[in-house]
């Protein structure tokens, strides 16, 4: 068993296993030079039969680089145990601690960068932002992208855009299925069998979330889809009357504004 590792994971629930499941299926890393630790016995199993090949560990081992994919409140301890250990580059996915704090928790010299993934990162399909501090450059920003770049895409942001991302990224997939909840509620209440609306609800979104990604205009494929007098414009008519956009931009600024008082 290796005595250092080039990647060590502290936290291996949902996001650190989906991120640990990314960075070895892509090759990124082999197993054996990947190690996670976890605290949770039951969890260790899991990840050990999940995992073939990648060490699982109870105590942080000595790595070249780690991701902290702690609760937030667990994240300076974990960062100055990895760093007491030997690392120098630290990766956080915590939401909502600082660079300042994980810096702090680190100790000097060593190169931090915070970040902030959201769930579809589970299915690989994630929208990650990252910021640097002070003593990172751009080689650890570059090795931090390529981690995250393994379940998703990366935009590289200054610590003060983190909020933003946050209330629109990172809270967003929460906004996505509200929607699909609330047509799904639509359509039965007009007399669709619920299990149909479901059905089409999902293959709607994610049609829709494909051709948006293959077109890249989200204005210009909804006047596509709208012609004048016609069922969409009388339905984009009562989202308009019901000020949609501007109850989205009050959801984003009190997201975001929730993710400072957070920080």
């Amino acid at each position: 068993m290796a005595s250092s590792f080039d990647l060590v994971l502290i936290g291996g629930g949902n996001m650190g296993a989906a991120l640990l499941g990314g960075l070895v299926d892509s090759g990124t890393f082999e197993p054996s030079d990947v190690a996670v630790v976890e605290v949770v016995a039951e969890r260790r199993a899991q990840l050990t039969s999940m995992f073939p090949g990648v060490s699982v560990r109870r105590e942080v081992p000595r790595a070249d680089g780690v991701v902290l994919a702690v609760k937030p409140v667990d994240a300076p301890a974990a960062a100055t145990s990895a760093c007491a250990a030997g690392a120098r580059r630290v990766l956080s996915i915590a939401a909502g601690v600082t660079l300042a704090t994980l810096e702090d928790a680190a100790g000097a010299g060593v190169a931090v960068v915070r970040a902030m993934p959201n769930t579809p990162a589970l299915v690989r399909l994630g929208a990650s932002a990252i910021a640097a501090g002070t003593a990172a450059g751009n080689d650890d920003v570059t090795w931090a992208e390529s981690i995250l770049a393994a379940v998703g895409t990366v935009e590289r942001l200054p610590e003060s855009a983190l909020d933003v991302f946050t209330g629109f990224a990172g809270s967003g997939p929460a906004y996505v299925f509200l929607v699909a909840e609330a047509l799904t509620d639509a359509a039965a209440a007009e007399g669709l069998d619920r299990a149909v609306a479901e059905r089409v609800v999902r293959q709607l979104l994610l049609g829709s979330a494909t051709l948006l990604d293959r077109e890249g205009d989200p204005t210009r494929l909804r006047e596509q889809v709208t012609s004048p007098g016609g069922t969409t414009a009388a339905g984009l008519a009562v989202l308009g009357e019901h000020d949609l956009r501007g109850t989205f931009a009050a959801a984003v600024r009190a997201a975001t504004a929730r993710s400072r008082e957070l920080g």
